[in-house]
C-alpha cells in the first residue's frame, strides 16, 4: 500500500464573471437584515452586493480589503449567519469560503493585512476592477445616506485620489505599451 503525503489543494483562480453572476443570483432572506435596521433597505442591499463583488477581486489578487460601511457590515453578518446559503454562495462565487475577520480579532495569529486605512484603500482598488461602466459605488458614503449614528466610510477626496492614481498607472502602462510596439 502506498501512502501519499497530504498536499494542500491550491484554490482555482477566481473569475470575476462568476462572482458577478453569483452576486446577481443571491437571494437575501429577511434574516440577513435582522440586525440591520437602516433604510432604505434597497440601498443597503446594493452596498452588500457591491461589497461581495469587491471581495471577489480582492480574493483573486490575494488581497484583504476593509469594510467601508457599518450598515453593510451588519447585513453581511446576517448573511454569514445563514450558514448554508452563505457557504453555497461563496463556493459558487469564489470557489472557496470567504472568511470574516472582524477588526481587532479573529485573524490568524501572526498575519497582518496592514492598517484599516490601507485595507480601505484596497477596497477602492477592488471596486475599480468590478464596477460596471457608469456604475456609482454606494459603499463610500452609504452610512451617512441611511443615517448610521457613527458612520464609517471613505472620504470622497481619498476615493478620488486613489481613483486618479489608478487612472494614472493605467495610462502610463498604456503609454509604455505603445512605446514598446514596433512602428510601421
Amino acid at each position: 500500500m502506498r501512502i501519499f503525503p497530504f498536499r494542500a489543494r491550491q484554490a482555482a483562480p477566481i473569475d470575476l464573471r462568476d462572482v458577478e453572476q453569483a452576486v446577481a443570483e443571491l437571494e437575501l432572506p429577511e434574516a440577513v437584515f435582522k440586525t440591520c435596521p437602516w433604510q432604505p433597505r434597497e440601498l443597503v442591499e446594493s452596498g452588500l452586493r457591491q461589497w461581495l463583488r469587491c471581495c471577489g477581486a480582492a480574493m483573486r489578487d490575494g488581497q484583504v480589503i476593509g469594510m467601508p460601511s457599518h450598515a453593510v457590515d451588519e447585513a453581511w453578518h446576517g448573511l454569514i449567519l445563514c450558514t448554508q446559503r452563505y457557504a453555497e454562495f461563496c463556493d459558487k462565487a469564489y470557489g472557496r469560503f470567504l472568511h470574516h475577520y472582524p477588526d481587532g480579532g479573529g485573524a490568524p495569529t501572526g498575519v497582518s493585512h496592514g492598517t484599516m486605512a490601507e485595507q480601505l484603500g484596497r477596497t477602492v482598488v477592488a471596486w475599480s476592477m468590478v464596477a460596471r461602466p457608469g456604475e456609482r459605488c454606494v459603499l463610500w458614503d452609504l452610512d451617512r445616506a441611511v443615517g448610521v449614528e457613527h458612520p464609517w466610510g471613505i472620504p470622497p477626496e481619498r476615493v478620488a485620489a486613489i481613483e486618479a492614481e489608478i487612472h494614472q498607472m493605467a495610462s502610463s502602462g498604456t503609454d509604455a505599451d505603445r512605446k514598446a510596439e514596433p512602428q510601421n
